[in-house]
């Protein structure tokens, strides 16, 4: 049996597995450093980050052996576990940085339903658009699959997550140009959305939320909140120049200055402590990355698995531009993980699962 697991693992692509581990190092690097940086630093998080990494690299080998046909017989009942955990967290979860979105276990060990539901919604809407044998032939059938997103979609805006209801409409918009449909349904999606997001603002949205949107927008309109955080972030930038000013020396990090460092902002942190050299290896590193994704969507054989392919990459592409954006100052603050890089346990077990099902599709189609 073990014989035969490791014939199948020998079939993944471990240039695109080896470039992951890669930047789940370089994101533990920058977390020792932060820490470091600390009077009495106890390395908490990256010792935690340590753990979820072991987590994750077990859950990617279970996914790369696993025929990802098996995701498409089970994609509805994910899909309904999805919308529950998104549901509970909204009546029972944690408000941390005013987004509803987290279920405290234990500690401060939290989990976060909406990094998970990301992969489901990659894999309900492969199964949707396969079923449909990869054509939307009517509008009954366009505006059922508007419901199917949308409807996720909506629970995460309500939380109110702002980033990752941008990501998942990213992933659903992107994955809908593959079907075959006609110009005029594009329209009617394109007003459905208008709809919504009118409507969303004028009968679901409370005041609160409202005025997040607003900064979201706009982050002049809070120059201590949001407009704080991106003007720190681009001063770290842009104060790393060529080679950085050290591990653990850079002022904003060291110094408090730049907020949640760890997730939103350790792409600052990267440049700052390690200049332009460093992002740009990273930049390079995430670039390799979706190209070796794409690749591997390039010699998909079945529509299915096409299908999971081009989610995984608008998710990985999407997140990591939002997240780079949002640090050098060019896109508001969107509160999303650098996929892979970033702490947090259920960011980063989500993408080493995605990387797992895009293994499981090129080692399950190698040998059929």
């Amino acid at each position: 049996m073990f014989t035969k697991y490791l014939a199948l693992l020998k079939k993944s692509d471990w240039a695109l597995s080896l470039i992951a581990i890669f930047l789940v190092v370089f994101g533990l690097i920058a977390i020792y450093s932060i820490e470091a940086a600390a009077e009495s630093p106890d390395y908490l998080n990256f010792k935690k980050q340590l753990i979820f990494f072991g987590v994750g690299l077990v859950a990617l080998v279970f996914f790369s052996l696993l025929d990802y046909r098996y995701l498409r017989t089970y994609g509805w009942v994910l899909y309904v576990a999805g919308g529950l955990m998104l549901l509970a967290v909204l009546l029972f979860g944690t408000t941390i940085r005013g987004t509803r979105g987290w279920f405290i276990l234990f500690g401060d060990l939290g989990f976060q339903p909406v990094e998970a539901v990301k992969i489901i919604m990659i894999i309900i809407l492969s199964k949707f658009f396969y079923d449909r044998r990869a054509e939307l032939a009517s509008i009954k059938q366009v505006a059922l699959a508007f419901g199917v997103a949308g409807l996720i979609i909506l629970l995460v805006f309500l939380q109110p997550d702002f980033g990752s209801a941008f990501i998942m409409s990213a992933i659903f918009l992107g994955m809908l140009l593959i079907v075959k449909m006609k110009r005029s349904y594009l329209l009617g999606i394109g007003l459905i959305l208008l709809v919504v997001i009118v409507g969303s603002w004028l009968f679901v949205l409370q005041d609160y939320q409202k005025e997040r949107v607003a900064t979201f927008l706009d982050p002049g309109r809070d120059p201590y909140g949001s407009g704080y955080n991106i003007k720190q972030s681009i001063i770290a930038v842009g104060s790393g120049n060529l080679l950085g000013r050290g591990l653990s020396l850079g002022p904003q990090s060291r110094l408090d200055f730049l907020p949640v460092q760890e997730t939103d902002f350790i792409f600052a942190v990267i440049a700052e402590e390690l200049g332009f050299v460093g992002s740009s290896l990273v930049l390079l590193v995430i670039t390799l990355f979706i190209y070796r994704l794409i690749r591997i969507a390039r010699k998909a054989s079945d529509d299915f698995g096409l299908f999971l392919l081009s989610g995984v990459i608008i998710y990985f592409a999407s997140q990591s531009i939002l997240n780079i954006g949002m640090n050098i100052g060019i896109l508001p603050i969107a509160g999303v993980p650098l996929p892979l890089v970033s702490y947090g346990g259920s960011s980063l077990i989500a993408s080493l699962i995605a990387i797992g099902v895009v293994q499981s599709v090129k080692i399950h189609q190698a040998t059929t």
